[in-house]
């Protein structure tokens, strides 16, 4: 039987200093809903000390049906209200579990 591969994301999202607490609110939920999430191995958000406003985003799902159920989740949340319209810049590709 072939082992489904693993769905890795990685990059960041750049908050406008206006929204940075508002983000920075919801955020602390965002994370905890998606660590329960059936399939989620990891989820981080970190703020980059370096970048003021840049959050850094690394989340790892044990296959693509769990990270489209993680996607749709995210879609109809409270986190992408308040996220509304904040570009991301993800990178998702797929890895040997």
């Amino acid at each position: 039987m072939t082992q489904k591969p693993n769905i890795v994301l990685t990059g960041h999202i750049d908050v406008p200093q206006d929204r940075i607490e508002a983000v920075r609110a919801a955020l602390p939920a965002h994370i905890a809903l998606t660590r329960a999430e059936p399939g989620c191995l990891s989820f981080l958000v970190v703020e980059d000390r370096c970048h003021p406003g840049r959050f850094n985003v690394s989340e790892r799902f044990t296959h693509r049906s769990a990270f489209d159920a993680h996607q749709a989740r995210t879609k109809a949340s409270d986190w992408a209200t308040i996220t509304a319209g904040i570009p991301r810049h993800y990178t998702v590709t797929e890895v040997d579990a």
